[in-house]
């Protein structure tokens, strides 16, 4: 029988779980942080199994079983904003760690902090809705989501330990609760207890305090997040077959480009001296990043074995970086193995950065004001602050001490270099120990990537440089773990990093150059690509509703305030309570109260309303216009007295209800952004250049990706390139559909010869984009194919487009397909020239076993 999760991963798969989010919840969450498109999958199975799936457990269990740093608080949030939305108002936050409990609270309540995820003001309809800590429910606020913070260790000891004005187990009698844990695997302790345990010392468990909770009544939910559940554990196992909605990996997190890339740097060198190579390379990206006017700040962890070691590593750190010269930085320069750490002094020369004024900045950046000591258990509530906002631009911290105080719920992005000052190995029979794997977690947490974005292409949350080593900046998407060199030590790291899924098992860091034949072609003198730009949309084809996709028939339940007490299992279906249903059209309820409806929502302000309908006239149009507000109905659901004679009240709130609906999907219903249909000239010399690439090699995968032809595994894939002076790169090293496309150009060269004068195919080694007209979505084509042909005096160039695309992938991107279909139809070329003409085509997907039929009869088609 499958789990929980494999049900829902085929739900998914065959499209029953949409992937969206209603727009009640993105307006309320902080615009800073957009969800991801693997967040939005978790709420989407979320809202699915609470509103329509029929095996829903009562009261219901989930876990979010997600990798460290993929954002399972902003997860936590969409959830609270969704379930107050169906009428829960009172949450419990629980974790096994203080230091959670701070951040978490940070995170919540205080619209200040950087990391506050939600919007100011948080509203549904016209209402302004607060988030309020609470001690106990006895006091909350009727319409308030109230949230109880506490230890699992505290709320375990508070109601077990019954005391005066303390919470109790009453508190949460007749109440719906939301029970939020993280770092959830912290209390399965019951699960995990033999068999043979008594009921006495079973009812003395932190599980047992929250089982109580949960079970009070039946419409209670316990939310469980975690990135380290011990499924390996039989019980937990069974535990949670039916309980896991939804599993996201490290390993995924990483290969979907959302964590640095993981580096460990050995060095034959005293800890202080590793620790001083850590500080310039920490200046060295620093440096980078100022050039490019980005707002970061490099931070180092530094790591002991021991308090007192750490403490007495502090002492010697602040003496070396006050004592700091030239001559230091020369020694270490001259000692320095590792390949990055050359490369900083060789930037640093290449700026004009002298050793003398990098001592300078050394000693004001890393002064004892700007390091931060993490290891008491009674760090004060500044020093809290301070560790869980790195990033804030007032925060001018570069290193931390720590033992092992930043184990658990560290959220730290700007976290760049954790030099190790100490050098054991605990490992047994060829497996990492308990320190080595909690070394690796720790790595795990520290390789959250930095968001940085260069231009409106870019996406700021993912790692840009994979398949370019050589750019400066890739220095700015790396952790690096300095230690000392101790082979067999790093060996078991390795292998720890490798299985929490941060560090790739296989890598391969290969080069393609351009090939100095081409560099000595006409058409790398004088040859242009034509590429289309993303521009932002002035909608001035939208003229109303219709020109969007949108709702123009709602259903409202009307909230009547019925209440029943009842026997369960008494039959209470005397029909008091019937319900029927009428249809309205909006405008029945009269301009006036839609006005008032209206002023009720920022979003209907008229200048805003101008930004989506620019050739809207008035807020009078919006209202009564057939192509607006004039064409919306609505199906009013309530008691048969009511729905026959709506009060102001309701018609106010059904109004509210489809005008906030309204909002979101005007919103989505029209782009952002376009890509213009006017395709512009780039001289191909700017665009080319030799690349450096970053090839993960996973044999669960396509098992030619990272494989030259020349060294394929498939013997009919086997090309040697360098002989073939139409493809413009010595070497392909893509997927095998990419080679078997090169193979069928290989196979059509001599018929192409007989008509083209200058042949060249291209691969797109992320070197350019072009831009879906409808709404400005980044493509990239794995190929572009140029043909010449010299007729009459004219020369005539034919660019085509061609994606070369997986079985697994045909539908997922179809709509690429579809955009390069419409490039041959809509492209415009305003640049004219007197003795040459371009033409543009996109084709249709290339498959070797499934569309190549297809895409031989299209270009047959091309080529007549």
């Amino acid at each position: 029988m499958p789990s929980l999760r494999e049900e829902f991963d085929t739900l998914v798969k065959y499209t029953v779980i949409k992937q969206d989010v209603p727009g009640f919840i993105a307006q309320n969450l902080n615009p800073a942080f957009e969800l991801r498109p693997y967040q939005i999958n978790a709420l989407a199975r979320f809202f699915f199994y609470i509103n329509d799936f029929k095996d829903r457990a009562r009261p219901t269990q989930l876990l979010f079983h997600m990798a460290t740093g993929s954002g399972k608080t902003l997860i936590m949030a969409a959830a609270i904003l969704y379930l107050y939305e169906r009428g829960y108002r009172h949450f419990v936050f629980f974790v096994n760690s203080t230091n959670i409990i701070e951040k978490t609270r940070d995170n919540f309540l205080n619209p200040l902090s950087s990391k506050y995820l939600f919007a100011e003001p948080i509203k549904f309809g016209p209402k302004q809705v607060q988030i309020r800590e609470v001690e106990n429910f006895e006091i909350a606020g009727p319409d308030d989501i109230s949230i109880l913070f506490t230890t699992i260790q505290g709320l375990h000891t508070r109601l077990n330990t019954p005391r005066e004005n303390a919470l109790t187990y009453q508190d949460f009698a007749n109440k719906r609760i939301v029970l939020i844990s993280d770092e959830a695997h912290h209390i399965n302790a019951l699960t995990k207890s033999s068999l043979t345990q008594t009921e006495a010392e079973e009812e003395k468990t932190w599980e047992a305090t929250v089982n109580k909770i949960f079970t009070t009544h039946v419409d209670n939910l316990l939310l469980e997040f975690t990135a380290t559940v011990e499924l390996s554990h039989p019980a937990v196992k069974t535990k949670y077959d039916n309980k896991i909605l939804y599993q996201y990996s490290l390993k995924e997190f990483r290969e979907d480009g959302y964590s640095k890339e993981v580096k460990v740097l050995q060095a034959d060198l005293e800890p202080i001296d590793r620790a001083l190579q850590a500080v310039v390379l920490s200046q060295y990206r620093r440096k980078v990043a100022e050039k490019r006017r980005l707002q970061m700040k490099p931070v180092l962890l530094m790591k002991s074995r021991t308090i007192a070691e750490s403490e007495t590593f502090e002492i010697e750190f602040h003496t070396a970086i006050r004592e700091l010269t030239t001559e230091r930085l020369q020694i270490i320069k001259a000692k320095a193995a590792a390949s990055s750490v050359q490369h900083a002094f060789r930037y640093f020369e290449t700026e004009g950065i002298s050793l003398e004024n990098l001592v300078t900045e050394i000693k004001a950046d890393f002064n004892p004001d700007h390091c931060l000591s993490v290891n008491s258990k009674s760090d004060s509530e500044e020093k809290q602050l301070l560790v869980n906002s790195l990033e804030d631009r007032d925060n001018q911290i570069r290193v931390v001490f720590a033992v092992d105080k930043l184990n658990e719920g560290w959220d730290v992005l700007n976290l760049f270099d954790i030099v190790r000052l100490y050098d054991t190995r605990d490992a047994k029979q060829g497996r990492p120990g308990p320190t080595t794997i909690a070394e690796a977690q720790l790595i795990g947490r520290g390789a959250r990537y930095f968001p940085f974005q260069l231009n409106k292409d870019q996406t700021r949350h993912k790692r840009k440089f994979d398949e370019d080593l050589d750019n400066e900046l890739r220095v700015l998407e790396e952790l690096y773990y300095h230690s000392a060199h101790n082979p067999r030590y790093i060996q078991e790291l390795r292998q720890a990093l490798v299985e929490t899924g941060i560090m790739p098992d296989r890598t391969r860091e290969i080069q393609v150059k351009i090939k100095e034949s081409f560099k000595q072609s006409d058409f790398w003198q004088n040859g242009m690509i034509f590429l289309n730009k993303r521009i932002r949309n002035d909608r001035a084809n939208i003229t109303g509703l219709s020109d969007i996709q949108f709702t123009d028939r709602h259903t409202y339940r009307l909230r009547t305030g019925f209440a029943q007490d009842s026997v369960v299992f008494e039959d209470s279906s005397n029909g008091s309570n019937a319900t029927m249903s009428q249809t309205y059209n909006l405008l029945d309820f009269g301009p006036h109260l839609i006005r008032k409806a209206l002023n009720k929502l920022t979003f209907y302000h008229f200048d805003n309303l101008k930004q989506y309908f620019p050739q809207l006239e008035s807020i009078t149009q919006f209202i009564t216009a057939a192509d607006f507000l004039g064409q919306i109905q609505i199906e009013v659901i309530g008691p048969a007295e009511q729905i026959n004679r709506l009060s102001p009240a309701h018609k106010l709130d059904t109004t509210l209800h489809v005008l906030t609906r309204l909002s979101a999907e005007i919103q989505t219903g029209t782009a952002e952004f376009i890509g213009t249909k006017e395709f512009k000239p780039e001289a191909i010399q700017l665009c080319l250049k030799d690349k450096t690439l970053n090839i993960v090699l996973d044999d669960t995968g396509d098992k030619e990706f990272g494989w030259g032809m020349r060294e394929s595994r498939n013997i009919e894939l086997i090309l040697d390139l360098q002989g073939q002076d139409w493809y413009v790169y010595d070497e392909n090293y893509g997927t095998a559909e990419e080679k078997y496309f090169v193979k069928f150009i290989y196979s059509a060269i001599e018929k192409l010869k007989r008509r083209y004068d200058t042949i060249y195919l291209l691969r797109n080694e992320r070197l350019f984009q072009i831009y879906r007209f409808s709404d400005g979505r980044a493509i990239e084509p794995d190929f572009v194919l140029f043909l010449i042909e010299n007729a009459s005096g004219k020369s005539i160039m034919y660019q085509l487009f061609v994606e070369p695309k997986g079985a697994h992938l045909l539908r997922e991107d179809k709509w690429k397909e579809d955009f390069l279909k419409e490039i041959e139809r809509e492209y415009q070329i305003l640049v004219m020239y007197e003795s040459k003409e371009f033409k543009l085509y996109g084709m249709p997907f290339y498959n070797e076993q499934l569309t190549k039929t297809e895409f031989e009869n299209s270009f047959s088609q091309f080529l007549s």
